[in-house]
């Protein structure tokens, strides 16, 4: 994890909650985000994180899996069922399918398994505060994802290029999607495998390969362009040059 990087600003100056019970890792995403020209607090267990997490002037809470007094997933569970839609990443340590399934369904809006770098945290902030455009704190983001001259509505279902509606299947279109949300960013193949497919292939197989070249087809080729690119070994990112 990276402790020197800073935050691009892309969002909103908006009030971050971190809860997590890793001291040091808690004082360098906090800091990281204060350097950005955000404002954060911290907890360390989750009746403390549940009780903060509740103040309206919260905007977004990075919440550990893991906690004393009360795990994360009870935590976002609670808040929920108060009726409280603050947009939550989840922290892991751990990688299993079924606990980030636990976390989702229990109102989280997205997970991030540890380690992890900083631009991805940020990533993900970024991505859930556009999915979540009615969230407190939040409002008046616009949930339609812009790069360059593409335009994708989540909503919707509809993805457009350069004023063109693209034609593209559910995977390619939530392939692009998360291309979009990290755009500029390097996203593995695991990650994609984790979130378009929920990890139901093996990373041996050709599928994300064969959506990503279909994909490449319909929003590159048709137009002249090479913004989709595959860097060997790591993944792919959606260039964001003009």
């Amino acid at each position: 994890m990276s402790g020197a990087a800073r935050i691009p600003h892309t969002l909103h100056a908006v009030h971050f909650l971190v809860i997590d019970d890793e001291i040091r890792l808690v004082e360098l995403i906090v800091r990281y985000l204060r350097e950005s020209g955000h404002t954060a607090d911290s907890r360390h267990d989750g009746p403390g994180g549940l009780a903060a997490a509740r103040d309206p002037r919260v905007d977004a809470v990075v919440l550990d899996v893991m906690l004393p007094g009360m795990d994360g997933v009870e935590v976002c569970r609670t808040l929920r069922r108060e009726g409280n839609n603050v947009p939550v990443v989840l922290l892991t340590a751990r990688g299993a399918v079924a606990e980030r399934v636990a976390g989702l369904d229990a109102g989280a809006d997205d997970y991030l398994v540890k380690p992890f770098a900083m631009e991805e945290l940020h990533a993900r902030l970024r991505a859930i505060s556009r999915r979540r455009p009615g969230a407190d704190g939040l409002s008046g983001l616009d949930s339609r994802l812009e790069v360059g001259d593409l335009v994708l509505d989540p909503e919707a279902q509809r993805a457009w290029r350069d004023g063109t509606e693209l034609e593209l299947s559910r995977r390619e279109f939530a392939v692009l999607q998360v291309l979009m949300e990290n755009a500029g960013l390097v996203v593995s193949r695991t990650r994609l495998l984790d979130e378009v497919w929920d990890g139901e292939f093996d990373l041996r197989s050709n599928a994300i390969d064969v959506h990503v070249y279909k994909l490449r087809t319909k929003v590159d080729k048709a137009f002249g362009r090479s913004d989709i690119t595959t860097l060997r070994g790591r993944g792919y990112r959606l260039e964001t040059a003009p």
